[in-house]
């Protein structure tokens, strides 16, 4: 599901528009030679796959009169190029006009000969009479990528038999053009059996005989996308130029796109971490096109190189550059511009060129002192940054320099605190209780101890390596100017971040930091009074889990414990600076928190029993009717993790007892010896995100949304279909990229079987269903915050707007190429739904299950230490009561087995679901009726229950409550 880049469409079409030209000729020069001697036609097969222009009109001529019909398909890619080549120079042309330029000239006129010789070649192939019959709207508009390779692969075939058919008829190319048709099918499979070694030639080979005949092996050699037309230097400036023009606009677009996400962080409260998630995709997205482009134009793919590439060093001559189209943004309706005359086109901003310099001056100037200050002339410049400053009132100047002192400020800071950390890493010294945390979490593998900062750690290490460099080692923004809002009354950047620490336990049973002190507690209780040492690995994983997560998300109080660092250069307006004015780096940090906080949850649940007993605990009392009704909180973790806490997926209706124990012993040697074995590679290839995959889980194996895309390293391409919720937006992508076919029998069409489309019947999903879900994608963009018709003024004039033959075909079906921009919007729905949840919190019952919901569960959105807590405290009132009792059950379970105190709890989940002993049965209802609250109240984000302290001091305190009062 490649995100759609003019300039990769425009080559891949390119590289196959060639191997159907140079296979075709290639086929009648052979059948010449087999005919005997032609003027017309070259002495020499091409073996390379790489052809001129002059030759690619040459052989074009040649095609045409040598086969009767071309494929409808190579018009298209024609007609592909030549859009992708005049929309280039057009654009150019226009930039020439204004600028001119000896060099841009050149290359235009190069661009202009190109477009005239593959317009030449189109025609003479008869690509003017398909235009003026059938065209672009032919019946094979809609081919698809494999399709059209298949063709090509065809065709070949087809082409190669032209070897034979004119051979054996003696006639000329009219005989072969009536044929070509008719023989198509009968063409590949005879190629195939000429192809096959004969008995006894292979020696004869060796001994040097028919060496022309290698020619053929040579060019099947050739990868598809080596195809490709030899240019000289103007005409690779010409391209250079495409592939420049792709990437800036692709990264207007995007800009734009993310300008307006984070105003709803401002403005309109959206968790600033779903923009952290979708601004890294974005910069993946950016990432992935250069990589792919540049690979093309070795030591021209700096940043530098590509302005100048647009601006020839003269920005104000770039101002008639089509990508600078002013036109409206993403999230601005309603606002008033400060200045009405700053409409017109501010270049600089448009290609970053103020944050551009501001990032080199940083560095230059960090290199001269070298210990994390500013030089004295820098700090005269930066010194008096003033936060409050009233940027709507402010001069255009006077924000330039304000933004210009923030940038080298926050810059500053960026590198002292990463530095810091990295000194932290490596000091020997450890810090007191360090050592034994290590130990105790070999269990888990090794996760880095060390800080790092959250969201951001790998831009950072990149921008300390450009600083620390020797001087002079390494010298390497909006479209329009800025439009003002006054600002958000009620937002500061770190508003999420608190909310999902809540560093001053002011929101009872939400934040997690006061989750992990009291499971800490609890796990120490287990550790020294009830003799359960295995508490102390998971006790020091929490350990190292809160300060990990504290430093990266810039938390003072771990900060002071960890590092020791410069003050910060925003210090004297706040504290802590570097995530006080930042809300990119909040939003990223938090995304990772989240994403490590559900790692580190699984983990946990996964090794401790107390959660999968109370799941099978509560499914028995429910399914026998001793509870009236089913907790909405143990029904939902039962939906969304179905397949981790239940054989094969399926809830047991009778023979509790034994469906568990048979979990157990199923799951048991074979995964744990796996775990423990990846575990101990993961820690020996670094890397917490490794060492706390779900992978090595035993049971809980599920992943959330953030971290598919991190282990797909933000490429969603790489997530596999088994992983992908079938009705969120992703999969809807996915489905709608899957090749449609026709039943033969009632001529119904339906989705290919892919995995995806299996699961999606598997639950219930009716063909014609998935038809309209693989079609609902067009519409949902209408209706999504910057989807389609959103920005078009940033490429009206592009290629990448026309339905190239990529754009119709992309992916594996008819769903065609999205724009970046729109994949990230509707990935942004994705990962809302994951970050903060939507209604009761249902998810998609894995494996097919009951309980598939609309999109993506909220994974990311719950507290599941918090939900831990609660499920050790219903242990202990469970344990407590039926002690009281002296309950048989209770009594064989905890005196008689001589297990440490989890193992007692798994035997009595174990004894009472084998036994069904009332008195038992009872208690434990009763402990489970006491549970309230619905699983989304359980989010990070949800509002704290308005009777919550009440039911700590009241005259009838929940039990449970007093015994999180009383700290476990």
């Amino acid at each position: 599901m490649a995100t759609r880049n003019a300039y990769l469409a425009y080559k891949r079409d390119t590289s196959r528009l060639l191997y159907w030209i140079i296979q075709t000729s290639n086929a009648i020069i052979r059948s010449s030679q087999a005919r005997g001697p032609d003027e017309d036609v070259p002495a020499v097969a091409n073996t390379t796959g790489e052809i001129t222009v002059s030759s690619l009109v040459f052989l074009s001529k040649l095609i045409a009169k040598h086969i009767g019909a071309v494929p409808p398909a190579i018009y298209r890619l024609f007609q592909s190029v030549i859009d992708a080549r005049t929309a280039s120079y057009v654009i150019f042309q226009k930039l020439a006009a204004q600028n001119p330029n000896p060099e841009m000239e050149r290359s235009n006129a190069s661009h202009k000969a190109f477009i005239d010789a593959l317009v030449e070649a189109f025609e003479a192939l008869g690509g003017k009479e398909w235009k003026m019959a059938d065209g672009p709207a032919d019946d094979g508009s809609d081919l698809k990528r494999e399709d059209l390779d298949q063709l090509l692969l065809t065709n070949r075939f087809s082409a190669l038999d032209l070897e034979g058919q004119t051979a054996a008829s003696g006639h000329g190319d009219d005989a072969s053009d009536e044929e070509s048709d008719k023989t198509e099918p009968q063409a590949a499979s005879a190629s195939k059996r000429r192809r096959q070694p004969k008995p006894g030639k292979g020696k004869k080979g060796k001994r040097g005989k028919k060496a022309k005949k290698q020619q053929a092996p040579a060019l099947d050699d050739v990868p598809l996308e080596s195809y490709r037309i030899i240019q000289g230097k103007d005409g690779i400036s010409a391209d250079y130029l495409i592939a420049v023009d792709a990437l800036v606009r692709e990264w207007t677009e995007l800009r734009s796109y993310l300008q307006g996400v984070w105003r709803e962080v401002a403005y309109n409260g959206l968790n600033s971490a779903v923009a952290g998630a979708v601004s890294t995709l974005a910069v993946a997205m950016i990432q992935r096109s250069a990589a792919a482009m540049f690979i093309d134009f070795p030591g021209l793919d700096s940043f530098e190189a590509v302005v100048n590439a647009i601006t020839r060093g003269d920005l104000e001559k770039a101002k008639g550059y089509s990508a600078l189209s002013p036109g409206p943004r993403d999230g601005d309706d309603g606002l008033e511009d400060a200045k009405a005359g700053e409409a017109e086109v501010d270049v600089k901003e448009h290609f970053l060129l103020h944050a551009y310099q501001d990032l080199v001056d940083f560095l230059a100037d960090f290199q001269k002192n070298r210990n994390g200050k500013p030089t004295k002339r820098m700090l005269d410049e930066i010194g008096d940054w003033n936060p409050e400053l009233n940027l709507r009132e402010a001069s255009k100047e006077e924000r330039l320099r304000w933004r210009r002192a923030y940038t080298i400020n926050w810059l500053y800071d960026l590198v002292n605190v990463h530095s810091s950390m990295v000194a932290q890493r490596n000091n020997t010294s450890a810090r007191e209780g360090e050592r034994e945390a290590r130990e105790d979490m070999e269990c888990y593998g090794q996760p880095d101890p060390h800080p790092r900062i959250f969201g951001l750690n790998q831009f950072a290490s990149a921008i300390s390596s450009l600083a620390r460099r020797k001087n002079g080692t390494d010298s390497p923004s909006a479209d329009q100017g800025p439009v003002l809002a006054p600002p958000a009354p009620d937002f500061h950047p770190r508003r999420d971040v608190d909310i999902f620490l809540d560093p001053k336990y002011e929101r009872f049973g939400r934040g997690f930091l006061r989750a992990v002190n009291v499971l800490w507690k609890s796990f120490e209780r287990d550790a020294e009074e009830l003799g359960d040492k295995e508490r102390n690995k998971h006790k020091h994983l929490l350990w190292w889990i809160e300060h990990d997560i504290g430093v990266g998300l810039g938390e003072l109080k771990y900060l002071r414990l960890w590092l020791s660092i410069p003050p910060s250069r925003l210090s004297d307006t706040r504290p802590n600076g570097l995530w006080e004015y930042s809300p990119f780096l909040c939003g990223v940090g938090l995304m990772e928190a989240l994403e490590l906080a559900y790692r580190v949850s699984m983990v946990i649940w996964d090794r401790i029993p107390e959660q999968m007993s109370l799941v099978h605990l509560h499914n028995m009392l429910v399914q026998t009717g001793r509870l009236k009704k089913p907790v909405e909180i143990f029904a939902s973790i039962s939906t969304l993790f179905q397949s981790a806490f239940f054989l094969d997926g399926k809830i047991p209706t009778t023979g509790f007892g034994k469906a568990l124990t048979t979990l157990y012993d199923k799951t048991g040697r074979y995964r744990a010896t796996l775990a423990r074995a990846n575990r101990r590679a993961d820690a020996r290839s670094g890397g917490v995100h490794r060492t706390l995959s779900p992978d090595t889980n035993r049971f809980i194996q599920r992943k959330s949304n953030l971290l598919l895309y991190r282990q797909a390293d933000w490429n969603v391409d790489r997530i596999p279909d088994a992983d992908v919720p079938v009705r969120s937006m992703l999969g809807r992508v996915r489905l709608s990229q899957t090749k449609q076919t026709v039943d033969p029998t009632t001529g119904a069409a339906r989705l290919e079987e892919t995995d995806l489309v299996r699961r999606a019947r598997a639950q219930g999903a009716s063909d014609q269903e998935l038809l309209s879900m693989a079609a609902s994608i067009g519409q949902i963009l209408q209706r999504l915050p910057g989807g389609a018709g959103r920005g078009a003024h940033l490429s009206s004039d592009h290629l990448a707007n026309k339905r190239t033959t990529e754009a119709r075909a992309a992916g594996r079906g008819g769903g065609g190429e999205l724009s970046g921009r729109d994949l990230l919007a509707l990935l942004r729905e994705d990962i809302f739904r994951d970050v903060c949840g939507s209604g009761g919190g249902s998810g998609e019952g894995e494996g097919g299950g009951e309980g598939a919901d609309d999109g993506v569960p909220p994974l990311s959105s719950i507290n599941y230490l918090w939900v831990t807590v609660e499920g050790l405290l219903m242990f202990i009132m469970m344990e407590e009561e039926l002690a009281s009792r002296q309950n048989k059950v209770y009594l064989r379970s905890y005196e008689e087995s001589g297990e440490r105190l989890a193992g007692k709890r798994q035997w009595l989940t174990l004894e009472a679901l084998h036994d069904m002993e009332d008195e038992c049965l009872s208690v434990m209802a009763a402990v489970f009726e006491d549970v309230s609250g619905e699983f989304g109240h359980r989010s990070y984000w949800a509002d704290v229950e308005p009777d919550a302290a009440t039911r700590l001091t009241g005259p009838n305190p929940s039990p449970r409550f007093k015994y999180l009062e009383a700290g476990v």
